[in-house]
C-alpha cells in the first residue's frame, strides 16, 4: 500500500520547482542572441570575439551534459539542483554588473556550468516520479521547457533591444533564478537513488576533448570554412577523442557514460531519428531569420513574431501529445508528424521575393505543430526501454547527441546555402552581363542595386534549395520511424514498484524511534 501510494502521488511541487529552473536556464540561452550588436558596441569588440558568448556556453555544456550521468548517480538531486542553480545565479548578477568583455563572458561561463546538469537531472527526476504507463504525459509537460523556452527567446529579447539595455535581459531572469533557488533549498526532496561511484578523470578528459571538440568544430564552420585549420582540426581531434571515450567506457565496469544502452534496440532507433530530425529542424531555426530580416528586409522583432505561433502551439501541443503517447503509442504519432514537417518542409523550398508575411508563418507554425508530434513521443519511447539504473546515462546522452547533431546540422545546412549562394550569384552575374548593351556605360548606382539583387535573388536559391536539402533528411527520419514499436514496459512497471517499496522501508526506518537502552 505504501509503495502503490508513491508510485500514485509524484511530487508535483518539487517537479514544478525544477521546471522553472531548467526553463529559465535555457530561455537564457537563446536570449542573448539579438543583444549581440549590442555588446559589440559597448565593448568594441570583435563580431568573433562576441560570438564566444553563445559558443562559449555551447561548449560549457556540451562539456558538462555527458558527466551529468555521474553527477546524478553520485549526488542527490537536491544537492545538485541547488549547486546548480547557484552557479546559474552567480553567473546571471556577475553578467548583469560586468564591466568589460572578459567578465561578461567568464559570468556566461559560469551559468552554462549551472544550466548543463538541469535539464538531464529534470529528466532523471521524471522517469523516477512517474509510473511508466504515465511517462508520454509527464514527458509530454517537460517538452513545454525544451521547445517553447528556446523559440520565445530571439522574440523576447527583440522586444528588450528596441526598449532597454542589453543588461535588462539579465535582471528579468535574477528575479526567477534567485526564488527557484530559495525555493529549492526550502522545500526540495530527493527521490533519485544515489550510488558510490568514482569519477574516471580520464573519462573526463576524453569527453570534454571529444564532445567539445566537435561541438566547436562544427559551430566554427559556418563562419570560419571547413578549410580553416581550426574548424577541420577541432573535429579532427573531437572524432578521435570521441571514439577513445566510447572504447574506454566499453571497458569500464562502472563507466561514466553508458554506451551499452544502444543494445536497446528502440533505445538506438529513437536515438537515430532524434538525430536526423534535430538537423532538419535546425534548417528553419537558422534560414527563415536569413531569408526575413536579409532578404525581405523585416525587422529582428518582427522575425522574431513570426515565429511566436510556431512555439506556442508546439507548446500547447507536447502534454496533448504526450497523453495520446500513452494512449496509442509512438508510431502513430511519429508518422503523422513526419508526413506534416515533410510538407511544410518542402513549401518553405518554394519561398519567392513575394510570399506573404501571414502565409510564412502559417507554414511556421503547421511545420512545428508536426514536430511536436514527433519529438517528444520518440525519446520518451526509447527511455521507456532502458532499465531504471541506466535512465542517468540515458537522458545524459540524448542531451549530448542533441548538442552535437544540432552544431552539426547547422554546420552543413550554411555549408549548403553558402556553396548554393555562390554557384548563383556566379551564374546570374555572368547572365546579367551577357543581357547588358556593349554600348552602354551603366552608372554605379545601376551596378550597386544589380548586384543587390543579384545577391539577393542568389539567397534565395540557397534557402530554398538548404530547405529541398532539409525534406529530404525529415524523410529519412520517416523511414526510420516506420520500424518503431512501443516498448514493453512489464519490466519497467516492476523494476518501479520495487524501488518505490524500497524508498517506503527507508522513510519507514527513519520515522521508527529507536528504543531506549540504558
Amino acid at each position: 500500500m505504501e509503495a502503490h501510494s508513491i508510485e500514485k502521488r509524484p511530487p508535483y511541487g518539487m517537479i514544478a520547482i525544477l521546471f522553472i529552473g531548467a526553463f529559465v536556464a535555457i530561455l537564457n540561452e537563446t536570449l542573448l542572441n539579438i543583444a549581440l550588436p549590442s555588446i559589440m558596441a559597448e565593448f568594441d569588440v570583435s563580431p568573433s570575439a562576441v560570438q564566444w558568448l553563445t559558443n562559449g556556453y555551447m561548449l560549457v555544456n556540451g562539456i558538462l551534459i555527458p558527466a551529468s550521468a555521474f553527477f546524478i548517480q553520485r549526488f542527490t538531486n537536491k544537492s545538485l539542483f541547488i549547486t546548480a542553480m547557484a552557479l546559474f545565479t552567480a553567473g546571471t548578477l556577475t553578467a548583469a554588473l560586468a564591466s568589460s568583455f572578459g567578465i561578461l563572458l567568464v559570468a556566461r561561463m559560469i551559468q552554462a556550468a549551472g544550466s548543463a546538469v538541469m535539464m538531464p537531472l529534470l529528466m532523471n527526476v521524471m522517469l523516477t516520479a512517474f509510473p511508466v504507463e504515465k511517462r508520454g504525459t509527464a514527458m509530454g509537460t517537460f517538452g513545454l521547457v525544451m521547445i517553447v523556452a528556446p523559440a520565445i527567446g530571439p522574440t523576447l529579447s527583440g522586444w528588450i533591444i528596441e526598449h532597454y539595455d542589453w543588461r535588462t535581459l539579465f535582471y528579468i531572469v535574477l528575479p526567477f533564478a534567485v526564488f527557484t533557488l530559495i525555493y529549492a533549498i526550502v522545500k526540495l526532496k530527493n527521490i533519485t537513488p544515489q550510488r558510490a561511484i568514482r569519477l574516471d578523470i580520464l573519462s573526463i578528459i576524453l569527453s570534454s576533448l571529444g564532445f567539445g571538440g566537435l561541438l566547436y568544430g562544427f559551430s566554427s564552420a559556418g563562419e570560419s570554412g571547413w578549410n580553416d585549420p581550426s574548424v577541420y582540426g577541432t573535429i579532427i581531434v573531437g572524432a578521435l577523442s570521441v571514439i577513445g571515450l566510447i572504447l574506454r567506457q566499453l571497458r569500464m565496469d562502472d563507466p561514466m557514460l553508458e554506451f551499452r544502452i544502444f543494445k536497446h534496440s528502440m533505445f538506438a532507433l529513437s536515438s537515430a531519428i532524434s538525430i536526423v530530425l534535430a538537423v532538419a529542424m535546425f534548417s528553419a531555426m537558422i534560414l527563415m531569420p536569413i531569408y526575413v530580416q536579409t532578404i525581405r528586409g523585416i525587422s529582428p522583432l518582427d522575425s522574431g513574431l513570426l515565429m511566436l505561433p510556431g512555439a506556442l502551439v508546439m507548446g500547447i501541443m507536447s502534454p496533448i501529445t504526450g497523453r495520446l503517447f500513452d494512449k496509442y503509442g509512438p508510431k502513430l504519432l511519429a508518422i503523422t508528424g513526419l508526413f506534416i514537417t515533410i510538407a511544410t518542409t518542402y513549401f518553405f523550398s518554394r519561398l519567392d521575393m513575394d510570399t506573404a508575411y501571414g502565409t510564412i508563418m502559417l507554414l511556421y507554425t503547421v511545420r512545428m505543430f508536426g514536430m511536436s508530434m514527433v519529438m517528444m513521443p520518440v525519446m520518451t519511447n526509447g527511455l521507456n526501454q532502458l532499465p531504471i539504473k541506466d535512465n542517468p546515462h540515458g537522458t545524459a546522452m540524448n542531451n549530448t547527441l542533441q548538442q552535437v547533431s544540432g552544431a552539426i546540422g547547422s554546420a552543413l545546412l550554411i555549408t549548403v546555402m553558402n556553396n548554393r549562394t555562390e554557384s548563383k550569384a556566379t551564374e546570374l552575374g555572368e547572365q546579367a552581363m551577357a543581357n547588358m548593351d556593349p554600348s552602354a556605360v551603366p552608372s554605379d548606382q545601376a551596378m550597386a542595386e544589380m548586384q543587390a539583387q543579384i545577391m539577393n535573388e542568389a539567397m534565395l536559391s540557397g534557402i530554398n534549395f538548404t530547405f529541398f536539402i532539409s525534406t529530404i533528411i525529415a524523410v529519412g527520419a520517416l523511414i526510420l520511424a516506420l520500424f518503431m514499436k512501443r516498448v514493453d514496459t512489464t519490466e519497467s512497471q516492476k523494476q518501479q514498484q520495487e524501488m518505490a517499496m524500497q524508498q517506503a522501508e527507508m522513510q519507514d526506518s527513519q520515522q521508527t524511534p529507536v528504543p531506549n537502552q540504558s
